[in-house]
């Protein structure tokens, strides 16, 4: 696949990604490309819009593909809060997988917070893990998704006319 700059892009950080079957879905709606990236070959759809992205066995491999790639005007699905900022800092979308955007205003404090729970795990401390995925995350993230999606096409449709002025 060649990059096309005027079009926007779904990366998805596939390891862990819950909602595959739902980026498919709306990605083929509205006519987009998606990257599936993980480490190793995973299966996706026959479909000339899904490619599949096998990055390598090294550690972070699948992230620094996708952060080196995904820029302004395309949305990244993932989990991993050191790619979100990443990707935010490349002026990318990005949304997790239960529908939470991470922004430039956001993500600093996410990465925190994911920091701190990180040395108190280390140090002993019992913190629980994340909640488990449910109905209404699927559902937040389909909205969040289209949402996204229709703010990126009205932002294009809207550069155009700017630059005319």
């Amino acid at each position: 696949m060649t990059p096309d700059l005027n079009t926007t892009r779904i990366y998805v950080d596939a390891d862990a990604c819950p909602v595959k079957d739902e980026i498919y879905r709306v990605a083929a709606r509205h006519g987009l490309p998606v990257s599936v990236v993980a480490g190793n070959f995973i299966r996706v759809p026959q479909d000339p819009l899904i490619e599949r992205v096998a990055a390598g066995s090294a550690m972070d491999a699948a992230d620094d593909w996708i952060a080196e790639r995904a820029g302004k005007g395309d949305i990244v699905v993932t989990a991993d809060i050191p790619l979100a900022s990443r990707c935010v800092k490349t002026g990318a979308e990005v949304i997790a997988p239960n529908g939470k955007p991470f922004t430039e205003q956001s993500i600093g404090m996410t990465l925190a917070v994911r920091n701190l729970m990180t040395d108190l795990r280390s140090s002993g401390e019992v913190t629980g893990g994340p909640k488990s995925f449910a109905p209404r995350d699927r559902s937040a993230f389909l909205s969040a998704l289209d949402q996204t999606i229709r703010r990126i096409q009205r932002q294009r449709a809207a550069a155009p006319a700017q630059n005319q002025s």
